[in-house]
């Protein structure tokens, strides 16, 4: 593993702070764990993907220029968030006078996962976390941000959560039958589209019961948030977990 120098800059999504506050924490410990200084910049706010994803880009002019303006002086920015994070590095406006320094966000803001397999090269993480593991693989981190291979490509496999998660002690990985589908969630699809987005959901439930998961974790609080309400609603007895939470426990 790289040893760490420089410092990181902690920002914590809205689904994080308002409803998975163990989340943020556990990924401040794990980060620490991991030898990083981390900050935590107090007057961050959303990042404005809510707004831009309902067709009103323009109006998240401001939520980006403070983003800019609180986090550019950090060597890294990380979050718990594989959408937010593609947000800012691809889908924010362009702010008039802040071009260099936005430029400079986009190449310095990172995953979780992701920043811990390419910035930081760990390989292997040493711990234990004896259970039947799922993973969801959420759209934004996978097909934005490349955290995971996608099966309609011909690529090799790969996926980083999983070389973090798969040689903890005892974990048992669930190869689901569609490993890559998406949850229904999608931020304001899950209300425009509320029959379509459950029904989504339901599926990709099915096929974590179909092969016996325990745990289902993921990258984005927000489509576990979605398939969680939806497996309390049915029933459903399967567990949740963002991927900081297990990392973090395993290694504690």
């Amino acid at each position: 593993m790289k040893s760490p120098s420089l410092t990181v800059a902690l920002f914590i999504p809205c689904y994080v702070d308002q409803f998975y506050p163990n989340v943020g924490v556990a990924t401040l410990e794990l980060l620490e764990k991991l030898g990083c200084k981390v900050c935590y910049p107090s007057g961050q706010t959303c990042c404005g993907q809510p707004l831009a994803n309902a067709g009103y880009e323009r109006d998240t002019m401001g939520a980006t220029r403070h983003f800019i303006q609180l986090f550019s002086g950090y060597d890294y920015v990380v979050a718990p968030s594989g959408s937010c994070v593609l947000h800012v590095k691809e889908h924010s406006p362009t702010v008039p006078g802040l071009e260099k320094e936005q430029a400079a966000l986009h190449g310095k803001i990172f995953e979780l996962t992701e920043f811990i397999t390419d910035i930081l090269q760990v390989d292997q993480l040493v711990g234990k976390f004896p259970h039947r593991v799922g993973y969801h693989a959420s759209c934004h981190g996978q097909r934005g941000l490349r955290l995971a291979s996608s099966s309609e490509l011909n690529q090799t496999p790969f996926n980083k959560a999983r070389k973090l998660l798969e040689n903890l002690e005892g974990l048992d990985w669930v190869e689901l039958g569609r490993t890559d589908e998406c949850c229904g969630f999608g931020g304001t699809f899950a209300v425009t589209e509320e029959a379509l987005s459950i029904r989504m959901g339901k599926d990709r439930l099915e096929d974590h019961q179909a092969h016996q998961t325990e745990i289902i974790t993921g990258g984005d609080m927000s489509c576990i948030m979605h398939l969680e309400g939806i497996a309390t609603r049915n029933g459903q007895k399967m567990k949740f977990m963002h991927v900081a939470e297990i990392l973090n426990q395993a290694i504690s």
